[in-house]
């Protein structure tokens, strides 16, 4: 009909950079990116800057900069090359620092697809706080020790000795005799206080001597045997927390090291 007006709606896809539109095109010929025909991937890279400039598209100068170096290898691999004057020297080829970028770009791109990726996956994982206490008495483990090894048990016993070899001074004093039935108790009045845990750190703290470290710590192992105590470690070489199991009775407390 006479006076009507075609309206066509032209969609150029829009790329990051010069590099991903050199890829895109090289991806849509099929062709080696080790081997790539200048004269044609130069001319659809110059009709794509045509077709953004028609629709007022925004392109950075990195564009136009990449315009510019595409058309300096075509110039470059239409010069007549010279007869190397030995077997062993060849001619550099003029694409070889571009193909070096864009094999570069196209492993950030794959990875920067991956992280996405998971991204989107773990945007939908929600997580909540964990309340140590709560979960060992509502299911304490068949293991006293729970998820702490022996060696990580040994390892913050090392650490903490170490400390007081640190601090140890040589002076007379008199011998205190301290049992292990004293530190159990001692043991067992400061988690009363620490429903939430007690680190295996603060446990120590305010000791003086190496032999009281000794002893608290035989008083531990007395307590952990019993299942009196439960010993957690959230992650590997984190702190030890120590817990009292709800679960045991009010008689073996009192007293531990009996039977």
């Amino acid at each position: 009909m006479c006076g009507e007006v075609m309206v066509y709606q032209v969609k150029v896809p829009v790329f990051e950079g010069p590099l991903d539109l050199l890829l895109h095109l090289i991806e849509q010929n099929e062709v080696d990116i080790y081997d790539i025909p200048i004269s044609l991937i130069a001319q659809q890279y110059l009709e794509y800057l045509a077709l953004a400039r028609e629709v007022d598209l925004e392109l950075t100068s990195e564009f136009l900069l990449m315009a510019c170096n595409l058309l300096a290898i075509k110039a470059r691999m239409l010069l007549p090359r010279h007869e190397a004057a030995s077997e062993e020297e060849t001619e550099e080829d003029p694409r070889k620092e571009l193909v070096q970028k864009l094999l570069e770009y196209k492993i950030y791109k794959e990875i920067a697809g991956e992280l996405k990726s998971m991204e989107a996956l773990w945007s939908r994982v929600y997580w909540r706080e964990t309340d140590e206490a709560k979960l060992l008495k509502e299911f304490p483990p068949s293991n006293p020790l729970g998820t702490v090894t022996a060696d990580d048990l040994v390892a913050a016993y090392n650490r903490v000795l170490r400390k007081y070899e640190k601090k140890r001074e040589v002076v007379s004093i008199s011998r205190d005799e301290i049992t292990v039935r004293e530190k159990i108790e001692f043991v067992l009045e400061r988690l009363s206080h620490k429903p939430a845990g007690l680190s295996f750190d603060s446990l120590f703290s305010g000791i003086t001597s190496r032999s009281e470290v000794i002893v608290t710590f035989l008083a531990l192992l007395e307590l952990a045997r019993r299942g009196i105590v439960l010993l957690r470690q959230a992650r590997l070489f984190s702190d030890i927390l120590i817990f009292l199991n709800e679960s045991k009775g009010g008689e073996e407390r009192a007293d531990p090291v009996s039977g």
